[in-house]
Parts: structure tokens; C-alpha cells; sequence
């Protein structure tokens, strides 16, 4: 009897206890945005929980009295929240986190077409944010490019300095670039476009790598590029100038403005940006031709939002480019009084809307989506005042819908199932009638989606999707799978690993199909009839650990890249026709393939210094030789692709009033086309670059003018301090223009001012 007597006291003894304790619960968010999987500790209790995805948690049994709630995430500011616990009570504590100098949790949208917090994600995405920008003085998006791991920007004409992007070693062609989330930008405008867009319209670009967003359509074999532009937050404008001196012979002068409006209410707003570039033409080598074209660029833009109530937003953008470059002898007279030239008149136009609706419990939401672009072109490639002009029409459109639905039990786990449809179209007119150049092409593309993110528990998420495409440049339908799983054995490691099927339609103008000046003439360039779409199998895996307390974060990623092309597209030389002008065949070549690693590096401690590198170690090679010369033999390596590249930024004091900031890029060795006709050349050669280092620092300093309740910035410094810049340029107008390679200028001076809310 004792002892049944002693249980019954026991159990209401502890039921007693219970009723004394109280429960702590709430939300962690970051603007309006949960973060997902924040580590939440009670002070001194050993009490404690990990945010669900959404970012809710629960604690139970928490002594009655004053605690502390200590809350931490990757990418955040630890914070220490007081909460007063009663008994038999549940005390609501949501907390709004503070992000620290570094991008590491930011919600993206390009891997899965939905937010997703980026260490969520199982695809993964890089940011380069306008941090960056300031701190590299990129004032192009071209310029900023390169300081992310595994990417690599590229000049291939010293007389118009059209660029190209490099992923993971392949060609612009092979890389997606996408606007707010939208395929505008044509074939056409990827051979100028990355340098006519200023770094002060960007708000930040996202960055997939590898096949794995195949779900945009075609073309994102090498990866995708989603530069969104800048959104309204609060009021405020901000006015900046800058101005370069190459050498001490050319100058390079921006004018930046940024403007935004938002309603009291929140729910309606718009940012507006606009910039002027005014650049002299460069001359390295005193032969009268430039190596860096003159350049004039006036664009404006807009970013709006209407919220008409909390389900429902529409959001409209837009913006214009007015650009004219210069590149030959001759720089002020027309471009048909030159001994050689390049003259390119750019009128752009891009457009936009977007309409989400959710519904009130969130489960499920759609999208309505169209953008466009439309492109008017003047331009002038020739040799001895000939009368070498030619004009472009380019437009392209996309439009589509999407739909998301959320099952919180799908299998015991979280699925959010997308699918949708869209349409996307291109025409391009390209004509100089003096060389019989033509192209007038349409290509359409439309495609059909459906995507399973499926969070099969905290630990593991299986992204899987397939892209049904139609193009009518191909006869049948193309399928392009894909599937990314995501692993996270702790909360500081994610591993991840990736499949992804590609492909590229045979259409008529890509980067490489710049017409260039070699061997007195120009290269032209005809397409074999029966080109083929070209198709793509790639693989990614790669392990992401990063770690944070109170005053360090630091981490490390490897990812391991493999790309198979089938029927890869090629270039070989035909000799010359009857006026002396090269002749280049496009046509499918061998398989090829790209393979290798890319390593990332970063730490911030304290805000005191922060570091960020990345390096890139890779092999690219057809399975058979390409002649790129017809007086060569061929080569299996791909030109132009160095085995080794990187970059590093480091920012001392990156939130005090005083920084400084020192970055660089890297460029190892590669092989490199050198066609003959200038004056000491011969005969085509194939030689090999040396490797390049550019150095950049930059000082700056920020007042606060209290009066005003704004902040006056100075800025100035140095690009590619010790002048590593390439020393061979051809000379004459016979030059091959398409010879150069390395850093995009040399030794540089720049100093700048910048005014307003920063």
C-alpha cells in the first residue's frame, strides 16, 4: 500500500512541477522572409530547439522567471532576446534577424524558381551583391563578373572589345543570362550586353553553375546569370561620379543616379536609375589604333511594385540603352574614313511585368509573367574607307505562367510541386550587303515544366524536374531532366549533388560569330545546313561548410564539375574567298568535354576584415582536333579556356566609416589563335599566353553630414596595379583583331564621390 501511495505522490508531484514550467514559441524571420533552421538556446538552462523552415519553434518546460533566448543563424547577427517566462503560460517571442556583411543566407530564386534561403537550397546558388561591386570598383556588371568562383569575363576584339562570359570553362553562348528572372537577353545582346548594363541598376545576381537550371529553356548548359535589378526598400536617392584614367591617356568618366519612392503603407513603390559613360579610346601600343574602343552609354531604368492587398502584387520594370562605341584609327572622323574600324550604334528597350498571387494559408501561389526586348543596330566593320555598313534588327519575347502548391505531408516530408508553361521568341535581321552577310532569323521556343523540391526531412532534400522544349530550329521534342539532392549531415555542412540533360539550338548568331578583321580581310562566318541542336550531360557535387558565432564566420566549398557535349559546335577555317577575307565554317564537331574543380574560400571576423577567393582548376578538350587553321594542324584543347583562374577580394574595416579594399584576379596560361597578316607575322600560330595577376586597392572614406541626415562618400585607388596587361598587340590595320587576351586595362587611376543614403 506504501508504494502504490509513493507512486500516486510521485506523479503528482511531477505533474506539479510540469504545471509550473512555462513554454516559450514564435518566428524567427528576416524582413519577410522566415529563416529557416535557426539555432535558438535558453541561457544557462540547456533548453533548446532548432526553427523549422519556416522559421517557428517551440520550447517546452522552461523554469518561470527572466531568461535570455539566444538566436543564431549562418549569415546573421547572433541575438540575445529577454523573455519572461510564467508558469502554465506560452510566451510568444518572434525576433527579427540583422544580416552580417555577407551573403551567405539570402533568399534565391534561380535554382528552384522559388524563394528558397540559399544553405536550403539543393541547388546551389552564388550572389554577387552591389557590396562587391563598390568594393572592386566594378561599374559594369562585365567588370564584376569575374570576382566569382568558377566565372571568368572575357575580351576577344581589341577594335569593338566585345566580352564574353566563361562558366565552368565553355563560351557565352553556353551561359544563360537572364533578367529579373526572365530570358530577354538575345544572342545578339550577349556579345555587348554584359558591358552596356551599370553595376547601379543591379541590386544582386545570382549565380548557378553547371546544368542545373535547365528549366529556364536552352542555352544554360554552362550555367544561368539572373541579374535583378534594384527594388524599392525606402525612400531615398543616391548621386555618385567616378573617373578613371588609363595610363594616364585615356579617361573613363561615370555618372550614376539612383532615386526610390515608397508609400507609407508599404504596399506601392518604385526605384529609378539612370548612368552616363563617356570613355576615350586607348592606344597601348602608339601604332594610332586603339586597343580599348571609345565608348558613350545613357541607360534608365525603372523597378516598380503595386501591392493590391497581402495576397496579391504586380511588379513592372523597364529600361533603355543608348550606346555608341568606336574602335580603329581615325577615332574622331566617320567610321568609313578610317583605315580600319568598328562602329557599333546600340538603341535597346526591355520590358516587364510579373503578377504573383498567393493564397491566405500560403500553400499554394501562381505567377503571370511576360518581358521583352527590342534592339536597333548601326554598325560598320572595314578595311580602306570601304563602304562596310550594316544594320541589325533584333527583338525577343517571353512569356509564361507558373503555378506552386506546398504539401506540408507529402510522405512524412515537405513538397513544393512547380509547374508551368512558356513561350519564348527571337528575330534577328543582320545584313552588310558589301560582304553578302545576311542573317534573317526567327527561332522559336516553347516549353512546359514540372518540378518536385521535396524537403524529405531536415537533413535531406531532393530537387527533381523535366523541361519538355520545342523548338522549330528542331524537328522533335527535346526533353532535359533534372535532379539535385542536398544533404546536411550537421548544421554547418551541406553536401549536394547534381544531374542535369541541355541543350542548344542551332541558331545563326552566338559570341562566336563576331565578325573580326584578319589577315587584311575580315572573317565571315556560313553555317553548315545541317547543323544539329547540340546536347549536354553534366554533373556537379560539391560540399558547402560554413560556420558563425558572435564575432567569426568562416567556410569552405568544392564543387566537382563534368560536362559531356554531344555534337559540339565548332569553328574551322576555309581559307580565303576571291576579295581576301577569311572564311569560317560552323558545323558539329566531335563530343568534348569540360571537367574540373572549383574551390571557395571566406571569413569575416568581427567586421573587421573580410576575405573571399575562389580558384578554378579545369581541363577542356574535343574527343577529336578542330582546324581552327587551314595551314595548321588541328587541336583537341579548347582555345582561349585557361586551366587555372580565380579571383580574391579583401575588405579591411568593410562597416567602418574608413575601408579598405584590395581584390584580384587571376588568369592562367592558355592557348590562343594568332592569324597572320599584320606587319611581322607571317603565319598562323598557335601560342600560349602568360599567366596574369591584376592587383586593385581602393580607399574610401564616408562623412555623415548630420544637418542633412546624408552621407558624403570619397573613394580612389588603383586597377591592375602592376600593370599586368598584354604587351603583343598587333599593329597596322592589317591586325588580327580577335588577338587579345588577358586583363580587360591596364595600370589605371580612378577616384570617386558619391552623396546620399548609403
Amino acid at each position: 500500500m506504501k508504494k502504490y501511495l509513493y507512486s500516486i505522490s510521485l506523479l503528482f508531484s511531477t505533474l506539479g512541477s510540469f504545471a509550473q514550467t512555462g513554454t516559450i514559441e514564435g518566428k524567427i524571420s528576416h524582413k519577410d522572409s522566415g529563416v529557416g533552421h535557426a539555432s535558438l538556446k535558453v541561457e544557462n538552462t540547456g533548453k533548446g530547439t532548432l526553427a523549422d523552415g519556416q522559421g517557428r519553434f517551440v520550447i517546452k518546460e522552461i523554469a518561470p522567471g527572466q531568461h535570455t533566448l539566444v538566436i543564431s543563424s549562418i549569415g546573421f547577427e547572433t541575438l540575445k532576446l529577454p523573455v519572461t517566462v510564467r508558469p502554465g503560460e506560452v510566451t510568444v517571442a518572434n525576433a527579427s534577424l540583422k544580416e552580417v556583411s555577407s551573403s551567405l543566407n539570402d533568399v534565391v530564386i534561380t535554382g528552384t524558381r522559388t524563394n528558397r534561403r540559399r544553405l536550403e537550397s539543393p541547388v546551389a546558388v552564388n550572389i554577387l551583391d552591389s557590396r562587391t561591386f563598390n568594393i572592386t570598383q566594378s561599374n559594369t556588371v562585365s567588370e564584376g563578373l569575374c570576382f566569382q568562383p568558377g566565372l571568368r569575363m572575357e575580351t576577344d576584339c581589341q577594335t569593338c572589345n566585345y566580352t564574353q562570359l566563361r562558366m565552368n570553362g565553355l563560351g557565352g553562348s553556353y551561359s544563360q543570362v537572364l533578367i529579373n528572372s526572365r530570358p530577354v537577353f538575345s544572342s545578339l545582346m550577349s556579345m555587348y550586353g554584359l558591358d552596356q548594363i551599370p553595376s547601379n541598376m543591379v541590386d544582386r545576381i545570382e549565380v548557378v553553375r553547371g546544368g542545373g537550371s535547365v528549366l529556364y529553356g536552352t542555352s544554360a548548359i554552362a550555367g544561368t546569370v539572373n541579374i535583378l535589378t534594384k527594388e524599392p526598400e525606402t525612400s531615398s536617392f543616391t548621386v555618385s561620379s567616378n573617373t578613371a584614367s588609363i595610363k594616364g591617356k585615356a579617361t573613363d568618366n561615370f555618372l550614376n543616379l539612383n532615386a526610390s519612392v515608397i508609400n507609407d503603407e508599404k504596399n506601392a513603390g518604385a526605384s529609378f536609375f539612370a548612368s552616363h559613360r563617356n570613355r576615350d579610346a586607348y592606344d597601348a601600343n602608339g601604332d594610332d589604333y586603339s586597343e580599348i574602343a571609345k565608348l558613350t552609354n545613357n541607360s534608365f531604368g525603372f523597378n516598380s511594385f503595386l501591392k493590391f492587398d497581402p495576397q496579391n502584387k504586380l511588379e513592372v520594370n523597364g529600361w533603355s540603352i543608348y550606346e555608341e562605341r568606336r574602335g580603329g584609327n581615325k577615332i574622331e572622323e566617320r567610321a568609313d574614313k578610317a583605315d580600319q574600324s568598328e562602329y557599333r550604334l546600340h538603341n535597346i528597350l526591355l520590358g516587364g511585368f510579373n503578377f504573383d498571387h498567393y493564397s491566405k494559408n500560403n500553400k499554394n501561389s501562381y505567377s503571370i509573367y511576360a518581358s521583352a526586348q527590342h534592339t536597333r543596330r548601326t554598325h560598320y566593320t572595314g578595311i580602306d574607307q570601304a563602304d562596310a555598313w550594316g544594320r541589325t534588327k533584333n527583338h525577343s519575347f517571353q512569356g509564361g505562367f507558373q503555378y506552386n502548391q506546398v504539401f506540408d505531408d507529402f510522405l512524412n516530408g515537405k513538397n513544393t510541386l512547380t509547374t508551368g508553361m512558356e513561350i519564348q521568341s527571337e528575330y534577328t535581321f543582320d545584313e552588310i550587303a558589301l560582304y553578302n552577310y545576311l542573317i534573317d532569323q526567327r527561332v522559336n521556343l516553347l516549353g512546359a515544366f514540372v518540378q518536385s523540391d521535396w524537403e524529405i526531412n531536415r537533413s535531406i532534400t531532393v530537387l527533381s524536374g523535366l523541361r519538355v522544349n520545342k523548338s522549330n530550329k528542331v524537328d522533335r521534342l527535346i526533353l532535359t531532366p533534372r535532379i539535385s539532392a542536398l544533404y546536411k549531415p550537421g548544421q554547418n555542412t551541406q553536401i549536394r549533388a547534381s544531374y542535369a540533360r541541355g541543350f542548344k539550338a542551332p541558331q545563326a548568331f552566338e559570341t562566336d560569330m563576331h565578325i573580326a578583321f584578319a589577315g587584311g580581310g575580315v572573317s565571315l562566318i556560313s553555317i553548315d545546313p545541317a547543323l544539329k541542336e547540340e546536347t549536354s550531360d553534366s554533373y556537379n557535387v560539391s560540399v558547402d561548410f560554413n560556420k558563425a558565432n558572435e564575432k567569426l564566420i568562416y567556410g569552405f566549398t568544392g564543387d566537382v564539375f563534368y560536362t559531356n557535349l554531344h555534337d559540339s559546335f565548332i569553328l574551322e577555317e576555309r581559307g580565303t574567298d576571291e576579295n581576301g577575307n577569311q572564311r569560317l565554317f560552323r558545323k558539329n564537331g566531335s563530343n568534348s568535354t569540360v571537367k574540373g574543380i572549383t574551390l571557395e574560400g571566406r571569413i569575416n571576423y568581427s567586421q573587421k576584415f573580410q576575405l573571399e577567393t575562389g580558384l578554378t582548376v579545369q581541363r577542356a578538350e574535343y574527343d577529336r582536333p578542330v582546324a581552327w587553321s587551314s595551314e595548321l594542324p588541328g587541336s583537341r584543347e579548347y582555345l582561349r579556356s585557361p586551366e587555372t583562374y580565380g579571383f580574391y577580394t579583401l575588405s579591411i574595416l568593410p562597416q567602418s566609416r574608413f575601408n579598405v579594399n584590395i581584390s584580384g584576379v587571376i588568369t592562367g596560361p592558355m592557348k590562343v589563335p594568332h592569324f597572320a597578316g599584320a606587319p611581322g607575322v607571317n603565319q598562323d600560330a598557335l601560342i600560349t599566353s602568360r599567366t596574369f595577376t591584376e592587383t586593385n586597392i581602393r580607399l574610401s572614406y564616408r562623412f555623415t553630414l548630420k544637418s542633412i541626415r546624408q552621407d558624403l562618400q570619397f573613394n580612389a585607388g588603383i586597377q591592375n596595379l602592376f600593370d599586368q596587361y598584354q604587351k603583343d598587340f598587333d599593329t597596322g590595320k592589317n591586325r588580327d583583331s580577335n588577338y587579345i587576351y588577358g586583363p580587360q586595362r591596364p595600370f589605371t587611376v580612378f577616384a570617386g564621390i558619391k552623396f546620399g543614403l548609403m
